[in-house]
């Protein structure tokens, strides 16, 4: 049977708070109780009852609540002062969505209502990385990157993307991939550190830009690029076979530094004694030509002289240069032996004495020689004549 039905004789409903007979609960009494419990949290006296009578008198004065309420609405004012730092900005919400990018200053925001979030715009971070890839010759190089940024735009930095940071580092991962990738083991390893870091910084602001983190990427640097510790040991081989191949080339380099300009000096001065040798030969073909010139206009003059003279230069060029004579007389049998080194040098009291035969001597002797045969052939001729 529901509550309101009537029973038991009664035409009354019946109270669903287990009031019995009463009715409804009264709002004014609701707020009389609510009252007096806030008078006795504050000190205030309670409901008094008087005479037997139900009235109540007593509780907070309006000009206390007004006090509180004024003191209250102070505090939440005051609260919503804040300063902002030259080197910050604050992105401002209200109630979870973008208002405003507040500038450095003393600022006012409605507390509980705005959400103020300050991003340092001026301070330098730095992230690192250590990766272990393939190079483009199917190499396994370890590199060891350092990337350093500032937070160029606060809004994009606060509101677009969930974790900027986190995407900083799988974007400079992806573009130090894509970069070592494309060049060879000697170039991450020796001289290309530079202009790998000047690539990776240009693909990763790329990057960056296109998901709208706000980031700018101030500088890339490679810090160490080696290959790994497990094949250490065949790159140090390598590393000095090429030292090696290196040293050779230089110490070839030198020698030929060395052997090629003599060798250039050595034709060079054969060339010259060639050309010298050649003007020596044909001045002495002038010479000789003109010597023979004047000979013969001698030779017309005086033929007998001038063939005398002839005949003496002659025997004694041919003395000068020997220093034996055999001499074979006409019509005889014998052959005379003239030992020149012999006339030349004589013996006495065990004491050697050398003559030296010039060309005057030489002359007499010829002279001497020739008279002596002269003799022998007018002897010989004589004693055939007598016969």
């Amino acid at each position: 049977m529901a509550w309101n039905e009537p029973g038991g004789g009664n035409n009354k409903p019946k109270d669903p708070w287990g009031g019995g007979e009463q009715g409804p609960p009264d709002l004014d009494e609701a707020l009389k109780k609510l009252q007096d419990k806030l008078g006795g949290m504050f000190g205030g006296g309670g409901s008094r009852k008087s005479g037997g009578s139900g009235g109540s008198s007593g509780g907070i004065p309006g000009a206390l609540l007004g006090v509180i309420a004024a003191g209250g609405l102070l505090v939440w004012g005051l609260m919503g002062f804040y300063q902002i730092d030259q080197q910050e900005r604050a992105v401002v919400l209200r109630f979870g969505k973008y208002l405003d990018t507040v500038q450095p200053g003393l600022q006012w925001n409605p507390p509980i209502i705005d959400e103020v979030i300050k991003v340092n715009t001026t301070k330098v971070r730095a992230v690192s990385f250590r990766e272990i890839m393939l190079t483009q010759d199917e190499n396994i190089v370890e590199v060891k990157l350092s990337v350093q940024y500032v937070i160029d735009d606060p809004t994009s930095f606060v509101l677009k993307v969930l974790e900027p940071e986190v995407s900083l580092q799988h974007a400079t991962q992806s573009a130090l991939r894509h970069v070592v990738g494309g060049t060879s083991m000697d170039m991450v390893l020796t001289g290309g550190r530079a202009q790998i870091a000047d690539e990776v910084n240009q693909r990763l602001q790329n990057y960056i830009n296109l998901y709208e983190t706000g980031i700018l990427v101030s500088k890339v640097t490679v810090d160490e690029s080696k290959p790994p510790s497990q094949v250490q040991a065949a790159f140090d081989d390598v590393i000095k076979a090429r030292e090696d191949e290196e040293r050779l080339k230089n110490e070839a380099q030198a020698y030929a530094n060395g052997i090629v300009p003599e060798a250039r000096g050595g034709a060079q001065r054969v060339l010259e004694e060639a050309m010298a040798y050649k003007e020596q030969v044909i001045a002495s073909a002038d010479g000789e030509a003109e010597r023979f010139n004047k000979l013969l206009a001698e030779y017309l003059k005086a033929p007998g002289v001038t063939r005398e003279r002839l005949y003496l230069d002659a025997v004694q060029g041919v003395f000068s240069n020997t220093n034996k004579v055999m001499v074979d007389v006409e019509g005889g049998n014998n052959m005379m032996y003239l030992p020149l080194d012999k006339l030349g040098s004589q013996s006495t009291g065990g004491a050697v004495r050398d003559v030296t035969i010039d060309s005057s001597n030489i002359r007499e002797l010829t002279n001497a020689v020739t008279e002596q045969l002269r003799r022998d052939a007018a002897a010989a001729g004589n004693r055939r004549g007598g016969r």
